[in-house]
């Protein structure tokens, strides 16, 4: 694979590590807040999509720093539009993305 390919498929690889964390995120929100032992879940969800997203970035940037600022690019790019597609699946709530 040619080093244009792999730079143009890090970003990518950001946003579906970034669509993992921030969907879990919202996953695990909604829930945590109705189970019995919402510490326990809110705990777990953060250890497994942190060490998910973790390795991702250690996988995919490698020691190269351009792709790991691809990939966190990718990452942020995701987080915003998790935030607006979770916005509209939330009704009576309102989301103030920053």
């Amino acid at each position: 694979m040619t080093e244009v390919l792999q730079m143009a498929l890090v970003p990518i690889a950001g946003m579906l590590l970034g669509a993992l964390f921030f969907g879990g995120l919202w996953w695990t929100v909604r829930k945590g807040l109705s189970a019995g032992q919402p510490a326990l879940w809110f705990g777990a969800s953060l250890l497994l999509r942190t060490a998910i997203v973790l390795a991702g970035f250690y996988f995919v940037g490698g020691p190269d720093w351009r792709r790991l600022l691809l990939c966190l690019l990718g990452f942020i790019i995701a987080r915003s539009i998790v935030t607006r597609w979770t916005a509209k699946r939330t009704p009576g709530e309102t989301v103030h993305a920053p």
